[in-house]
Order: structure tokens, then sequence, then C-alpha cells
């Protein structure tokens, strides 16, 4: 990563996201979330998401969560690519896509229920299914397993440096994603339109 040390950079949180023209280094850590980095190579855009939660119905209407859309896959998608990347000059056609995460460590740590119930089953599950809808080509993922990713997203080549977190150095994720799936949790009982799953060296790509 030599030469990146004066690149602007960005740590993103579950449910934010980030779209621009300059390369930056957009980085998040991920347990049982999501990461999308996707990239325009010609309009030179690009951008990262991080969401918790996959969305049960599409056709339920729009970011009825407000500010908290961007913690369900379905919306953080859209305000990636609809509301942000394309407003950029990126178009659809030339879309491509990383995507990393979706490890299933609230499953481990609690121990509870069969895999099919996980939020990081759940997740891998919607965003591969997305892009293929979507038609924009999922050119590298790491997806899935039992450990959390640290992922370094640069838009000066579209890189991303990836290093997996040792079950041992997993609490703080843990803990951070169970503060927000009781959030999330508290707010489908306002408003009980989303599918919510209960649970108890790096490389590049």
């Amino acid at each position: 990563m030599e030469g990146l040390r004066r690149v602007r950079k960005r740590f993103l949180r579950p449910g934010e996201h980030c779209v621009t023209r300059e390369p930056m280094m957009l980085s998040t850590l991920l347990g049982s979330c999501v990461a999308v980095c996707l990239f325009d190579p010609v309009a030179h855009v690009s951008g990262m998401n991080h969401f918790l939660l996959p969305v049960r119905n599409p056709a339920a209407g729009p970011a009825t969560l407000d500010s908290n859309a961007g913690r369900y896959g379905l919306w953080a998608m859209e305000i990636l690519i609809d509301n942000k990347a394309l407003k950029l000059g990126a178009r659809r056609e030339r879309l491509r896509a990383k995507a990393f995460g979706g490890a299933n460590v609230l499953q481990v740590s609690s121990g509870a229920l069969p895999e099919r119930y996980s939020i990081g089953t759940a997740n891998v599950q919607f965003v591969r299914r997305f892009l293929e809808q979507d038609g924009i080509p999922l050119v590298a993922q790491d997806l899935g397993g039992l450990n959390g990713r640290q992922i370094y997203f640069y838009g000066g080549d579209y890189s991303v440096y990836l290093r997996r977190v040792p079950r041992s150095s997993t609490v703080a994720i843990i803990d951070e994603e169970r503060g927000y799936l009781r959030h999330a949790i508290a707010a489908k009982q306002r408003k009980p339109q989303v599918d919510f799953f209960e649970d108890g060296p790096g490389s590049k790509a």
C-alpha cells in the first residue's frame, strides 16, 4: 500500500456509505454485516456501503426507517447505486462490485440456531441475488465463514485489501452488531416491515 499515506481515508460503520470520484481509501470492520465495494472504472466513481440486515419485502415501499435505511441491504444498495453513484456520472452497465463479510459470528457466539436462520447467511444470499438481478458483475468476493474481516477499498485502482480477524479478536465486532440488532428489533416492533434473523495474514481482491 505504498504511496497511500496521503490519500484521504474514511471508516464506515454499519448503516453508513460513501461514494466519491476522489481516489479515497474506504475501510470497515465486518462480522455478520456485508460491505459492497462498487465502482465504474470509466467515470472513476467508487463507493462502499455497510449493511446489517436484508429486507424481507422489496415491494414494501421506500425507507420506512428513515435515517436508519442504510442498515438494511435493499435500501443500502439503492442508496449506493441510484442515489449516489449514478448521480456522480456512473453508468449502470459499467458498474462492477466486490462483496465481503457475512460471517456467522453471532451464530457461533450463541450456538442456538441452525445456520439457515443466521444473519450472515441471509446477508450473503441477499447480496448475491441483488447483484445478479441488477446485472452488476460480482468480480471479487469473500463471503460467509466464521471469521470477521477488516477491508480497505482503494478508489485509485479499485483494489480491496482484506485481513481476516481471528475468532479470539471478534468480541468487539459481536458486541457492536448485537447493539445494532437490538436497535433494529425495537424498530421492527414499531414498524414490522423488515424480516429479522435472530441468533443468539491479508489478501488482495
